[in-house]
C-alpha cells in the first residue's frame, strides 16, 4: 500500500479510535456510577460493554501500528478526534442508556465513513475490521434502545 493511502487510512482510523475510547470511558463511567432499580442489570451490561470496547480499541490501535504509524494514545489527542462527548456529571440510569445509543450510533458513523478510505486504499483488513466493529455497534445500539421501550 502506498505512503499516502496509509496515511489517509490512519488518519480515519485514529477518528475511530478516539471514538471507541470516549465510548468505552462513558460507558465505564456509567458502570461505576449507576443506580436505581436497574442497577443490577445495567451495571452488568455496562461492564460487558466495556470490556468489549477494551478489547476493540487495542484491535484499532494495532492495525494503525500495522499501517506504520503511531496510534493516538492520550485524551488530548483523543478530545480532538472524538465526536463522542464526555459525560462529566452523573446522569439518571435512563440517561445513561440515551447517550450511549447516541454514542453506539455515532461510533457506527464513524465506522462507515472510513470505509470508503480503506477501500480506495484496496484495504481489506482495514474493511474486514470495519464490517465487524459496526456488527457491534449497531446490534448494541439496538439493545440498549430495547431497554428504553415500554
Amino acid at each position: 500500500m502506498a505512503e499516502g493511502d496509509r496515511s489517509e487510512v490512519v488518519e480515519a482510523l485514529s477518528r475511530l479510535l478516539a471514538d471507541s475510547y470516549t465510548l468505552y470511558l462513558k460507558t465505564h463511567n456509567y458502570h461505576w456510577n449507576v443506580t436505581g432499580p436497574m442497577f443490577n442489570t445495567l451495571h452488568t451490561l455496562f461492564e460487558v460493554e466495556y470490556n468489549e470496547l477494551a478489547l476493540a480499541v487495542d484491535e484499532i490501535a494495532e492495525r494503525i501500528r500495522a499501517l506504520g504509524h503511531p496510534a493516538p494514545g492520550s485524551y488530548q489527542q483523543f478530545a480532538k478526534l472524538s465526536k463522542v462527548t464526555e459525560e462529566t456529571g452523573t446522569p439518571a440510569a435512563e440517561e445513561m442508556i440515551k447517550q450511549l445509543v447516541e454514542a453506539h450510533e455515532t461510533v457506527a458513523r464513524t465506522a462507515r465513513s472510513v470505509f470508503p478510505v480503506a477501500e480506495a486504499a484496496s484495504d481489506e483488513p482495514t474493511a474486514d475490521l470495519l464490517t465487524q466493529r459496526l456488527q457491534v455497534h449497531e446490534k448494541t445500539a439496538w439493545m440498549l434502545r430495547s431497554l428504553l421501550e415500554g
